[in-house]
């Protein structure tokens, strides 16, 4: 590695983690939250059997875990200008990611719901609960605890998703490599750069997660 590339990464380091603060977080943040939303929602409708709507939210998450991100991506910002819906390319991606986190988690919270032993809900109904009370107050508090590590790897590989935004103009960390490399012609090792920040930022996620499973396991 010549002394100029190695000025050149360190000029262009600053540069990457800018827009991955300004753009990759709240994206991840925000694409998260809304798709943890929807993927409780998603369960509930599930585990409760509503007749229609429970067809309805399966028929959802086979659309989404059965089609690639990519694709969802420009269907939504490419796609739906073609029948007068336009929208910029962060909504849009904030769209996506948080439609694909609720269909895969919502299996997860459906699975850590089911998980809980069914006396427990049905003690809850012999005390007087509605369903909606012996979920909220009984029955999701443990199932989240079963729930969290599978949950925080979603968070994780969300982290890692949000490169595919790139491809419909989000200014993200790998559009911003893509566009210095461009001008210098180093693909290889600014590539390499994003992708060290991208494991940063995992890795930072990673610590966090098994902080909260330790607290959560001393509180047991």
């Amino acid at each position: 590695m010549s002394e100029r590339i190695l000025k050149e990464l360190a000029d262009s380091f600053v540069k990457l983690l800018i827009p991955g603060i300004r753009v990759t977080i709240p994206l991840t943040v925000i694409s998260f939250t809304c798709g943890i939303i929807i993927a409780l929602i998603v369960a509930l409708v599930q585990v409760a059997k509503i007749p229609v709507v429970r067809h309805l939210a399966r028929f959802y998450v086979w659309i989404i875990r059965g089609t690639p991100m990519i694709v969802q991506l420009f269907v939504v910002y490419f796609g739906l200008p073609s029948i007068g819906i336009r929208l910029a390319a962060f909504p849009s991606a904030v769209i996506v990611f948080s439609l694909s986190v609720g269909a895969y988690c919502s299996e997860t919270i459906r699975a850590a719901i089911e998980s809980v032993p069914k006396g427990q809900l049905e003690a809850c109904y012999c005390v007087g609960m509605t369903f909606p009370q012996a979920m909220m107050r009984i029955v999701i508090p443990q199932a989240m605890r079963a729930a969290f590590p599978p949950l925080s790897n979603s968070l994780i590989g969300l982290v890692k998703d949000t490169s595919l935004a790139y491809s419909v103009a989000v200014v993200e960390i790998l559009a911003t490599a893509q566009r210095i490399a461009a001008r210098t012609y180093d693909y290889f090792w600014l590539y390499c750069e994003a992708g060290l920040i991208y494991l940063i930022f995992s890795t930072v996620l990673t610590w966090a997660q098994r902080a909260v499973e330790r607290r959560m396991e001393r509180s047991r």
